[in-house]
């Protein structure tokens, strides 16, 4: 009998429409700091981890950012983000992505390279308790994406191998990060990133939004 799929599931730009709001609370924190970087280069970084994120700018723009305004920026990053929570919603078929899942006993976790404060505004919005899913935010390991770490952890709490997890992302960071763990990725073009980029970065298929994977789930998922 074949292993059944289980899934892991990034969170912003995978199953909720925050990508934009996320770039926008990044922007209020840059600028507030007197860091010039216009938005689509802030972008292109959303998903990595916010530490990754800010080493990575700080090359780009020539700028040293010190441990401690990294640390500034990504509290303000936090509050700009929690300001915004109200436009944040769940993507087109992700609450019913997810319940089939579930009716079909297929296991998942989220892993999303957001905090727990973050992750808990994203999960208000699919109508989900913290407590009573499976759930890996940033806090819970070393190194963030496109290290695998996240990933990882995520198999290790469902108990299964990793080479038998689809993992489900928006961003280049998703699938090199699944490339890395030897897990399958699955792209999903609601986070901005176009086909041509989500699978040259490992991603074996592509779909529009969790809607469009939930209507062709029998091509990706081995069922028990």
């Amino acid at each position: 009998m074949r292993p059944q799929t289980s899934f892991i599931f990034d969170l912003d730009g995978t199953l909720t429409d925050s990508v934009y709001q996320n770039v926008a609370a990044w922007k209020e924190a840059l600028d507030s700091e007197d860091i010039p970087l216009a938005m689509w280069r802030i972008h292109r970084k959303i998903g990595m981890s916010g530490g990754l994120m800010l080493k990575t700018l700080s090359r780009e723009t020539g700028l040293d950012i010190s441990e401690a305004q990294a640390k500034r920026l990504s509290e303000k990053h936090a509050e700009a983000y929690e300001r915004l929570q109200g436009q944040i919603i769940a993507l087109p078929g992700a609450v019913e992505l997810l319940d089939t899942l579930s009716q079909d006993n297929l296991k998942w976790c989220i892993a999303t390279s957001g905090g727990i404060d973050t992750a808990t505004i994203n999960l208000k919005a699919l109508k989900l308790d913290i407590n009573k899913i499976n759930i890996i935010t940033r806090d819970d390991v070393k190194y963030g994406k496109p290290d695998p770490d996240l990933f990882l952890a995520a198999a290790e709490k469902l108990d299964v191998p990793i080479e038998e997890c689809l993992v489900i992302g928006d961003a280049v960071w998703d699938m090199l990060a699944a490339r890395r763990c030897k897990a399958t990725g699955i792209g999903l073009l609601s986070g901005g990133y176009d086909i041509a980029e989500l699978e040259r970065a490992g991603a074996l298929r592509v779909y529009e939004d969790p809607q469009d994977l939930l209507e062709h789930l029998d091509e990706i998922a081995s069922r028990p």
